[in-house]
């Protein structure tokens, strides 16, 4: 038959060579990158020993199937089925045998030379390196009443080690080195890839199961590094390009100011905490990092849809600019290129890359059938190339939402499409729900949750990254030649930019946002469970609506949490609650009813997330007073999520604004969220709502904070109108709490007692006997370091008469009732 002839009986206007007619998908790549995965992850930090046995039973293996693949076939499919299977096999083991190798070799060279001795030994040593990322500035962390300092954290290979005795070695040793940011933090913050340095510092063993580093090295001092060798020209070009895009997004308001250079290159130096944290709740962090997704987009600007790549209507630029596919493809690849070197050639960004080219080769051929093997040879790659990969979660969600969007998505979309879905609606949700299908098992592994919103907050996402993207890698380009024009098309940029941070902001801060799940594999494996179980229930109850109403009303209950339907089903908060203590871990955070979906909130605890679920689940949307006993970090570094999303009428704090970083911490968050901040004055009075307290501690005058911060914290003695009465002892150490019974002889017994510094062994036994509490509330976190709390105080308590409740075993804890129907409701430990 003629090729006209098949081209007629195809039944196709475009014959039988249209982009659309494609049999199934080759998959023959599939078990090899798959091997070579596997292998690699289990022989990374193997016993040299165990991987040589099994990288020669491998090869043995191998020749077997290939001695067997080579003989004469039998007659018939049969035989020919031998051959093919057996060079199958033969495949699939060695590429296995490739993996465990090259994670031998690359174990052995990380460990090779001096530096893992000198780490073990914690030696003091002097160092050449040369840099191998950008730096990334780390998360300040509570370690008990202390905020550890902030400062930054880069990739390096050591190049020459000089240790205490003298003796230098040269080695090339990768490592991860931390900087305090001191006086030269600005330098530390410009320093581009492959930069020579000569640093000073401490070596330390690599946090367990790391595999990457060889030693940490924590600089000395505080001020610059010493540069030895500048960067190189490309990098010096790369870094110019993301300055310039820096400085055109300065003028925008602080989110999208922050955001913009995170979804065009991957620099998220500027995120807040509290902004990462929104779109990790939504499952959106995967915009701020670099992917596949921001080289595809500018890709599908340049040649348009890949579907119609090989059609003579097909879109985007280069038809219209009247370039050829062949040069199209071309120019598709050195903007790949370009693209590696702007946005660094480190491994996420090479598996970005990788993605990209997936995408290039659809553009070029048409055939979405020639994408999978695609994948599957980019895994096999870039796992020979850096076996680490292997055990990368990063790597392991960037492969699987890819995987998901080549194989399930289309799947889905058309099915959407036959039930009268809009194809572009069907496919924009497609993608989504499969991505977050397969993507959320592994997430649960590591992080223990699952978002209830991911989907939705994706979709509304996704109609903002395109124009982001592309608006944000024209101001990159433009920025080194007309900074006005960068900043005019960062200022357009800024808009879906913003966009996409409201949608983080918002979808985070619903009630059900974020739902907790087991972690670990276990806790993994059963979320692929239950997901397989959903999309099948999903198929079965598509013709019936009403069943399919009904869970759509459960989803949005789930989320949107109304009180009345959340208090019903997990009978928290108690009806009629006075008084609740929350659970946010080693710290203090406490919420005074105040009338209808109000609180007075007494300290915020050591982590925003905590203190906000807390109020969350007590219904708290406004605050009229938030008091901060003292600026320990246990009780401040919360105050964002006291904040967030809620209406805060002042900000009260003790006299004594020591620690020096944690009250300064307080004023700017304050007045960034334009809260006034007061002080409280000894004696004053208050009343907000059923509330009425006074302030009986710190004493005014001279002697103020001798003992620390502790001894300044505000106490506070509350009546509430027909409850109980409540005494607050923020962390009075015992001589301030000596003080408080002598400047206050006539204190009564009280109800609830709230004890001092997390229920340590520091109290004094008679100020616990004047006040004869009747409960006894002790906030401290689950196997803390410090003993808390302390059996010796708890006898106390409790010879006095009083029932002790403490959040470490007994979860937050609510206090309703008053006189003899006084009782405390555990919610129990979560």
């Amino acid at each position: 038959m003629t090729r006209a002839a098949v081209h007629a009986a195809s039944g196709n206007p475009l014959g039988a060579a249209a982009p659309h007619q494609e049999g199934p998908a080759d998959l023959r790549l599939v078990p090899p990158a798959l091997a070579a995965w596997a292998a690699a992850a289990l022989a990374t930090g193997a016993p040299g020993e165990w991987i040589a046995g099994v990288v020669l039973a491998g090869l043995a293996l191998a020749g077997v199937a290939l001695v067997r693949a080579a003989l004469p076939p039998g007659p018939g499919a049969r035989g020919v089925r031998r051959r093919v299977n057996g060079v199958a096999v033969a495949a699939v083991l060695l590429c296995a045998v490739a993996g465990a190798g090259s994670a031998w070799l690359h174990g052995a060279d990380r460990h090779r030379g001096p530096v893992p001795g000198l780490a073990d030994r914690y030696a003091r040593v002097t160092v050449d390196l040369t840099v191998t990322s950008d730096p990334r500035p780390t998360r300040p962390r509570v370690h008990g009443d202390r905020l550890s300092a902030a400062g930054l954290v880069l990739d390096a290979d050591i190049t020459r080690v000089t240790s205490a005795d003298g003796a230098v070695t040269a080695v090339r040793t990768p490592v991860l080195v931390f900087a305090g940011a001191g006086k030269g933090a600005e330098v530390w913050q410009r320093l581009l890839p492959s930069t020579g340095l000569r640093l000073t510092g401490r070596l330390a063993p690599p946090t367990e199961g790391d595999e990457r580093y060889a030693a940490l090295l924590r600089v000395e001092g505080s001020g610059p590094p010493r540069t030895v060798r500048p960067p190189t020209g490309l990098q010096r070009t790369a870094g110019h390009l993301r300055a310039g895009l820096r400085e055109a997004t300065e003028g925008l308001p602080p989110d999208a100011r922050a955001l913009l250079p995170g979804l065009v290159v991957g620099d998220t130096s500027r995120i807040p905490p509290e902004l990462h944290d929104a779109f990790t709740a939504t499952d959106l962090s995967h915009l701020l990092a670099v992917s596949g997704s921001n080289l595809t987009i500018v890709l599908a600007l340049l040649i348009g849809p890949p579907g119609l790549a090989l059609r003579a209507e097909r879109r985007g630029l280069a038809p219209r600019l009247g370039i050829s596919l062949r040069s199209t493809a071309l120019l598709g690849g050195v903007l790949t290129l370009a693209f590696v070197v702007v946005c660094r050639p480190e491994p996420s960004v090479l598996r970005a890359a990788a993605c990209g080219l997936i995408t290039l080769l659809a553009i070029g051929t048409g055939r979405r059938r020639s994408l999978i093997p695609a994948l599957a040879a980019a895994v096999l790659l870039l796992v020979l190339w850096d076996p680490a990969l292997a055990r990368s979660f990063g790597f392991v969600l960037s492969v699987l939402a890819t995987g998901a969007l080549l194989t399930i998505g289309p799947r889905w979309s058309a099915a959407m499409r036959r039930r009268g879905v809009p194809p572009r609606l069907a496919e924009v949700l497609a993608a989504a729900a499969s991505a977050q299908a397969v993507c959320a098992p592994v997430v649960a592994v590591f992080a223990a949750r699952v978002s209830l919103v991911a989907i939705p907050c994706n979709l509304f996402a996704e109609l903002a990254v395109a124009p982001a993207t592309v608006l944000g890698f024209a101001a990159l380009a433009a920025a080194p030649a007309a900074m006005p024009v960068a900043e005019l098309l960062a200022r357009c940029a800024g808009w879906p930019a913003g966009w996409i941070a409201s949608v983080a902001r918002t979808g985070a801060a619903l009630p059900g946002a974020e739902a907790e799940w087991p972690g670990g594999w276990r806790g993994g494996a059963l979320l692929a469970v239950v997901t397989v179980l959903v999309v099948c229930a999903v198929r079965r109850i598509r013709g019936h609506p009403w069943i399919a109403a009904t869970c759509v009303v459960l989803l949005l209950l789930a989320v949107l949490r109304p009180a009345p339907f959340t208090r019903m089903v997990t009978g928290w908060p108690p009806p009629g609650w006075a008084l609740a203590m929350c659970d946010v871990g080693q710290g203090d955070t406490m919420v005074l009813a105040a009338g209808d979906g109000a609180g007075v909130v007494v300290d915020a605890g050591p982590d925003p997330r905590l203190a906000d679920r807390c109020l969350r689940d007590l219904g708290i949307t406004r605050v009229p007073l938030l008091v901060v006993s003292h600026f320990h970090a246990d009780h401040v570094t919360g105050l964002p999520g006291v904040l967030r999303g809620r209406r805060v009428g002042a900000i009260q704090t003790t006299t004594l604004q020591e620690p020096r970083e944690q009250s300064e911490f307080v004023r700017r968050t304050a007045r960034a969220a334009r809260v006034p901040l007061v002080r409280a004055i000894p004696g004053e009075r208050r009343r907000v709502g059923p509330l009425d307290w006074r302030v009986l501690w710190p004493r005014a005058g001279p002697g103020l904070g001798a003992g620390g911060p502790n001894d300044a914290s505000v106490t506070l003695l509350v009546r509430t109108a027909g409850g109980p009465t409540l005494l607050l002892l923020g962390d009075l150490e015992p001589p301030a709490q000596q003080g408080l019974s002598r400047d206050h002889p006539a204190l009564p017994p009280v109800d609830v007692l709230k004890v001092a510094h997390h229920g340590s062994a520091f109290q004094d036994p008679g100020l616990l006997r004047q006040v004869r509490p009747r409960l006894a509330l002790i906030s401290c976190g689950r196997d803390n370091p410090y003993g808390h709390p302390s059996p010796r105080t708890v006898g106390a308590l409790r010879a006095g008469g009083a029932v002790v409740l403490r959040t470490d075993t007994d979860g937050a804890v609510a206090v309703t009732g008053a006189g003899t129907g006084l009782r405390a409701v555990p919610r129990g430990p979560v």
